[in-house]
């Protein structure tokens, strides 16, 4: 599995596994980039080195198709593994599961990403007043991106922490080659997936022709591009951490990211603590229906859940030699018990996505849970009820599931650096990316391409 904070929860559980089933474990921790590549091995040659792997739900495309992996349905009502509960998972996360009909990931950690915002800043009487003088209207917890941009802008350039250095009016991360691809596909749901149009965001499932150049997608890209004004001009450089960093030292008014965020704004050496705001993603007043060719406007926000991510959680190789131990494992790590565990400390980097990690009326979970982990009230009210809006949102970003679902991803990551950058605009950045996905799927096989992606979405 790879190595940090995901795989810390493994080990913890390697008595109690090794009692009940007489079985040894032993954990393999490598680098991220190192992770796939290793476990696909061991599968496409038949090797039988690893039983299971905490995988990425965009991997299931490879697994699936070729083989490698086993589903669990046999094992799921079996009194003989520990108990869990599917129909517990909300419906986002819940959807990354199970392949073509079939269960293939046993539930752990549950991705998605939702709106981080300084509730002290947005309460602060003084800036309410001068942002209402600057834009016209009141400041409030952003709902579009519109609104977004206009905080962002607002507190650009303004001291936030009270040390007497300006800072800026947001921080995300924008390295290319990591994960910044993962925000603009969170951006640009709004943008493209709406109530007419719940699917058609990657590909045609009819052609598998990339759609990554719509207009939906180029107008998204547009905000995108214009809201790295408002972060430090490092920020293009930016991995993840050093993003979280920025904002956990009180130097960003705004960001958006997974839910790691929230549970280190918690932790030793956080400035922010009992300052954070959450909320679902920001939405759009109109979105390009691309099945009908055009734009469609909204009266509410259109608001679109996600879950964007890895969403880490077991797969059972089909070369285990022990399938019946290794699923009891994983069925013991997704067992409630420890889940609520695993979600309330937050350091594990294990995110909410079931309704006992939610108190009433969204779950059945106690917020007691989450303050004697030493969260604050209003921080984890507000994370809890971002959370679950995006993850019970009928509305969700489609998720790419196929063979090369990351040359995908990193072909998109080039793209957007070049027009984040300002080297390409937004238009022949997307237009440039569409050509390397029809590459990809040229060289991985149309049909191959076209019959993996419609079971992946469940047509």
């Amino acid at each position: 599995m790879t190595d940090g904070s995901i795989a810390w929860a493994i080990p913890e559980l390697k008595g109690e596994f090794e009692a009940a089933t007489g079985a040894t474990l032993t954990v393999v921790q490598v680098p991220f980039k190192e992770h796939f590549d290793n476990f696909y091995s061991d599968v496409l040659n038949g090797a039988g080195k690893y039983d299971a792997a905490i995988a990425c739900a965009w991997w299931l495309g490879e697994l699936v198709a070729g083989d490698y992996i086993v589903a669990y349905d046999k094992y799921y009502d079996d009194p003989r593994f520990p108990k869990w509960n599917i129909d517990e998972v909300l419906p986002g996360p819940r959807g990354l599961l199970s392949y073509g009909g079939k269960k293939y990931m046993v539930a752990n950690d549950h991705d998605g990403q939702v709106m981080y915002y300084r509730r002290d800043l947005l309460e602060d009487p003084r800036h309410q007043a001068a942002f209402k003088q600057k834009f016209g209207y009141a400041l409030a917890v952003p709902t579009t991106w519109e609104q977004f941009r206009d905080v962002a802008e607002y507190f650009n350039g303004r001291d936030l922490n009270g040390d007497g250095v300006p800072d800026n009016g947001l921080g995300i991360a924008l390295k290319p080659g990591t994960h910044s691809m993962f925000n603009f596909m969170s951006l640009s749901a709004p943008f493209v997936i709406g109530p007419d149009n719940p699917r058609l965001y990657w590909f045609d499932p009819k052609t598998m022709k990339p759609l990554i150049d719509s207009p939906g997608h180029v107008r998204a890209l547009e905000v995108l591009v214009d809201l790295v004004r408002f972060g430090p001009r490092e920020m293009l450089t930016w991995d993840m951490g050093k993003s979280w960093d920025y904002f956990l030292a009180g130097r960003a008014a705004l960001t958006f990211t997974w839910g790691d965020l929230g549970a280190l704004s918690q932790q030793e050496g956080s400035q922010v603590k009992g300052k954070v705001g959450s909320a679902p993603i920001p939405g759009t007043h109109g979105y390009y229906n691309i099945a009908q060719g055009k734009w469609v406007k909204t009266g509410q926000p259109n608001l679109v859940g996600n879950t964007t991510g890895g969403s880490w959680a077991g797969v059972i190789s089909k070369y285990s030699k022990a399938p019946e131990a290794t699923y009891y494992l994983l069925a013991l790590m997704a067992s409630k018990e420890k889940s609520q565990v695993y979600a309330a400390r937050g350091w594990d980097g294990i995110d909410p996505g079931r309704r006992f990690h939610f108190p009433p009326p969204n779950g059945s979970g106690r917020l007691d849970t989450y303050l004697k982990a030493g969260w604050d009230e209003a921080d984890i009210r507000d994370y809890l009820r971002a959370y679950s809006a995006n993850f019970g949102n009928r509305l969700q970003s489609p998720y790419l599931r196929v063979p090369g679902a990351y040359s995908y991803w990193q072909a998109l990551d080039v793209h957007l650096a070049e027009a984040e950058s300002g080297q390409l605009s937004p238009e022949a950045a997307l237009k440039a990316a569409a050509v390397d996905f029809e590459e990809i799927t040229l060289r991985l096989g149309r049909e191959r391409q076209r019959r993996t992606y419609r079971a992946s979405m469940g047509l």
